[in-house]
């Protein structure tokens, strides 16, 4: 027959290594490891699509070139970017856009979105700043 001290010692053991798992998926989740972030690209392109997604969005672009890439790029959540100003149509389809971002490490097209400069001079942060701010 178990104690009342050794069901807590178990429960306090029992919690100890969900805490411990979920910090690892979250460290995972929050981790640039896929990123260059030493280095800093540009790209000037057309939005292809939006995917307005949790965790993160992610911004496709169609680049002109002699392959005619398409680079995809994470962002914030939209949560993130709705408390700075963005909405589901900040970017839509056939907006052209110069985006700098930092470049993934494997060596694909695309990568985590830094800014962007719409045709109409407007910039859009990484953290989703209103108007350049």
């Amino acid at each position: 027959m178990r104690t009342s001290r050794t069901k807590a010692f178990l429960s306090s053991g029992v919690v100890l290594v969900v805490l411990i798992a979920t910090a690892g998926l979250a460290a995972a989740h929050h981790s640039f490891t896929a990123f260059n972030m030493t280095d800093e690209k540009s790209v000037t392109g057309v939005v292809n699509r939006v995917e307005w997604t949790n965790p993160h969005i992610w911004i496709w672009i169609d680049v002109p070139d002699a392959k005619g890439a398409t680079y995809g790029f994470e962002g914030m959540s939209p949560n993130f970017l709705e408390r700075r100003g963005w909405t589901r149509t900040t970017l839509k389809a056939g907006d052209k856009i110069t985006v700098s971002y930092r470049p993934l490490r494997d060596g694909k097209n695309g990568g985590m979105w830094m800014t962007g400069k719409m045709e109409t001079g407007k910039i859009l942060t990484g953290g989703g700043g209103r108007d350049g701010q």
